[in-house]
């Protein structure tokens, strides 16, 4: 796994640090994702955030997807304050740190970048198919498959994503474009 990366684009309402390890004591409030998750025996990501709204400190672990330094390992911060992404091995969670009982475990397994942008509000995730935008609300959007295998941001000008994509019937590279509003594809 590389160095976890934090990126704190967006406002945000908590603290988190990345912990080394899981502490040896653990505190009142700890927290699993996935829920009951086998994956953690093989290694996660731990952190530890405070939400402003809250007095007490939360212990996180945070399931690790792959061992692998392609996929990110790292904590964002959202377009909604109160919720924190928090990517372990490219197993992307996000999490309410208000209610931290209620979180989202993305499909992609996977994620291979997470983007912000905010100019329109979203915190963008790249698979290998296909993107998937996260804003104020929950799931924004997620476009339909833009590649065979391996999907690459090329820019993003306004409210338009420009990347390329592989397609094994042709063999080479395709360019696309996204409505970053509604993920609809353009070209």
């Amino acid at each position: 796994m590389t160095a976890p990366t934090t990126n704190l684009t967006f406002p945000h309402r908590w603290h988190a640090r990345i912990l080394p390890a899981r502490p040896l004591i653990l505190p009142p409030r700890h927290f699993v994702y996935p829920r009951a998750a086998e994956e953690v025996e093989r290694g996660a990501l731990e952190l530890m955030i405070r939400a402003e709204a809250k007095a007490t400190e939360l212990l996180a672990t945070c399931a690790l997807g792959f061992q692998n330094p392609i996929v990110p390992t790292g904590i964002w911060s959202c377009p909604n304050p109160h919720e924190i992404c928090a990517v372990s091995g490219g197993y992307a969670y996000l999490i309410n740190t208000a209610a931290p009982e209620q979180f989202t475990m993305l499909s992609y397994r996977p994620v291979l970048e997470i983007r912000p942008v905010p100019e329109m509000n979203l915190l963008i995730f790249v698979g290998h198919h296909s993107i998937l935008a996260w804003g104020a609300e929950g799931l924004a959007w997620q476009s339909d498959r833009l590649s065979s295998e391996g999907v690459t941001i090329v820019s993003i000008n306004g409210p338009t994503l420009h990347g390329r994509g592989w397609d094994m019937l042709t063999d080479k590279e395709t360019e696309f474009a996204l409505d970053l509003r509604t993920g609809q594809r353009l070209s």
